[in-house]
């Protein structure tokens, strides 16, 4: 039966998806929040979501860019052969070389790629992708002969529609007149029963034929889209070797000549933006090759500069060269003992920032001496103004409060103290003045029992609003001041807690906001303000609160199945809440202990082996 010339479906074909509408338009977050990440290479400010970072300056990029650092240059056998490996693909996929056969032998190495660990099975998924449009393809040309042969019986069809359609011509019509219009209606009776199993069968026909061919079209179209939702996802992991090879073999599988890539509205815009022109796989290939002659034009400038002993920019130059290529040869076999000195002064650059920011000047005036003296082009004007400027009024106000106390006016005496201490902690001549101030014993004996007796009540926060008194009273004593520091750090801690919770309850994560509190005030459970502030928390955050401490009352009872759904229900009204996760983890070790447990000697061999 020609009726079997349909190609049946592996899955049951979908309707035609809905038309995409921007996201923004619908008002719900796009690709990676509300906007796409546009990156200002001028000022290494990332736009993102409304916010704007400066890219260098961040906790999560000075992490990995300290791994990058401290890692060994990848020089060995292994990553030489996976570089030849990559380098011989993108050879045999070249344009002046490219045929069948160096198609073949491309796509056989990509298995072969994908064993090295830098590769993180990347190449498994690139050859998964082009088996896919293979089996795409194939199962195209099928539908094609399945339409060749409809089409033929389609012409069998329409010809002995026709001929039962003529009728039995030979046969005359009655000479009685009264049985003509009888005989004539048997007639056209014998011509519908003769002609419409053909009809239908036609019909039948002509619908297979249709949906042959929209399936051949959805097929084609949706091999594609996930082979550039592929390529896409290799240029924003940055592995633009990965982004070359896959462009090549788009190029090689799909030889319509249509390059355009069907993305989302935002994702246009960035492509429209920076190049100027739509975005297609061309794009993408020419960006990336870019990018790779950047980044290697990053580590030459960086070498360069460290010759001549400009650590500073040589330090800004591969830092931005990381942000581009992290995973690009040219920076994966820079050797260590060359990134080691970015590190030594990325360190001191960030430990400067830091004791800047803590104020503590005697640390920051060490660090400028041996950054300018490692770094013949470290700028060191601002942080030098601002330990300089630090310096001169806080002798100002020492001097104030020297004058105030030999006058006796205690206010004034206490207003200099404070802003003294205030513009700069740890300034070595704060205990001198105030050795000299305090020579009336009885008021200094009177400030060391009243923190005495403040610091057995645990009333860190009064200690902490009369901390000038303190400081003053105790800069004779180091163990008092051992006391009074450890005091001032809890205190540190509290406020840090409650100045974040503020700005995370701006937001309105009233959850966070709590979590943030709650970790904290099971240390300093006296702390009124930060008592006040839980118990406001709480009541925005009361349905999270409640499923929480519900969950621990079933822990405490040891009843684990309650606490792990309650836990799991705290987790779904606040999915980043660490309570949560870290209740259930303790839950799943309890109920599956077997899990956590480490794995027995020779089990990865073992799976290795079996696979």
């Amino acid at each position: 039966m020609l009726c079997s010339a349909q190609v049946p479906d592996t899955a049951p074909v979908a309707s035609a998806p809905p038309a995409k509408t921007s996201s923004a338009a619908q008002g719900q977050p796009s690709f990676l929040g509300k906007d796409v990440p546009v990156l200002d290479p001028s000022s290494e400010i990332l736009s993102w979501d409304g916010l704007r970072w400066n890219i260098t300056n961040q906790r999560i990029f000075e992490s990995r860019f300290e791994k990058y650092l401290n890692a060994a240059e990848e020089t060995g056998v292994q990553d030489k052969k996976y570089r030849d490996i990559l380098r011989a693909i993108l050879d045999k996929l070249a344009p002046t070389r490219v045929n069948n056969k160096s198609i073949d032998e491309a796509f056989r190495l990509l298995p072969t790629a994908s064993g090295f660990e830098i590769d993180a099975r990347l190449c498994d998924a690139l050859a998964d992708a082009v088996y896919s449009a293979w089996r795409s393809q194939d199962a195209s040309a099928r539908l094609v002969e399945a339409n060749a042969a409809l089409e033929q019986e389609r012409k069998v069809l329409e010809w002995n529609a026709k001929l039962a359609g003529q009728g039995n011509q030979m046969e005359a019509p009655p000479s009685n007149k009264d049985a003509v219009g009888e005989w004539e209606k048997q007639q056209q009776l014998k011509r519908d029963l003769t002609v419409g199993p053909y009809a239908t069968r036609l019909a039948e026909v002509l619908a297979l034929v249709k949906a042959n061919q929209i399936k051949r079209e959805l097929s084609q179209f949706q091999t594609k889209i996930e082979f550039q939702a592929l390529i896409m996802q290799f240029f924003l992991q940055r592995r633009f070797q990965h982004v070359l090879i896959a462009t090549r073999f788009y190029r090689a599988v799909f030889s319509d000549g249509n390059t355009k890539l069907e993305v989302g509205t935002d994702a246009k815009d960035l492509f429209a933006k920076s190049t100027g022109v739509p975005p297609t796989v061309g794009t993408l290939d020419s960006m990336a090759n870019e990018a790779i002659r950047d980044a290697r034009e990053g580590v030459e400038a960086y070498l360069f500069l460290v010759g001549k002993n400009e650590l500073q920019s040589a330090t800004k130059r591969l830092a931005e060269a990381f942000v581009i290529g992290e995973y690009l040869p040219e920076l994966r076999t820079l050797p260590r003992e060359e990134k080691r000195k970015a590190l030594d002064f990325s360190q001191k650059s960030n430990q400067l920032i830091s004791a800047l920011d803590v104020k503590d000047y005697g640390l920051a005036d060490r660090l400028v001496k041996e950054m300018s003296a490692v770094a013949k082009d470290f700028d060191s004007s601002k942080p030098l103004a601002a330990i300089e400027t630090a310096r001169t009024v806080s002798s100002m106000h020492l001097a104030k409060a020297r004058n105030a106390a030999v006058s006796g006016d205690k206010t004034i005496l206490e207003t200099e103290l404070r802003a003294a201490t205030e513009i700069w902690p740890r300034n070595p001549a704060l205990a001198d003045v105030s050795g000299a101030i305090f020579q009336q014993a009885d008021v200094q004996q009177q400030a060391l029992a009243d923190m005495e007796r403040l610091i057995s009540q645990k009333n860190y926060r009064q200690i902490f609003d009369d901390k000038v008194r303190f400081i003053a009273a105790s800069a004779l004593y180091p163990v008092r001041q051992e006391q009074l520091a450890g005091v001032l750090k809890n205190m540190e801690v509290i406020e840090g807690a409650i100045i974040r919770s503020t700005e995370i309850s701006k937001r309105g994560d009233y959850a966070g906001a709590w979590e943030n509190v709650e970790r904290v005030f099971h240390q300093f459970p006296e702390d009124n303000k930060l008592n006040q502030m839980r118990a406001t928390l709480t009541t925005e955050a009361a349905d999270f609160v409640h499923a929480l401490r519900v969950a621990q009352t079933f822990e405490e009872k040891r009843e684990i199945g309650g606490g792990l759904a309650w836990y799991l229900k705290a987790r779904k009204l606040y999915p980043p809440s660490e309570f949560a996760r870290e209740g259930i983890d303790r839950l799943a070790r309890q109920l599956m202990p077997e899990a956590y447990e480490a794995p027995r000697p020779g089990a990865n061999q073992d799976l290795d082996q079996t696979k």
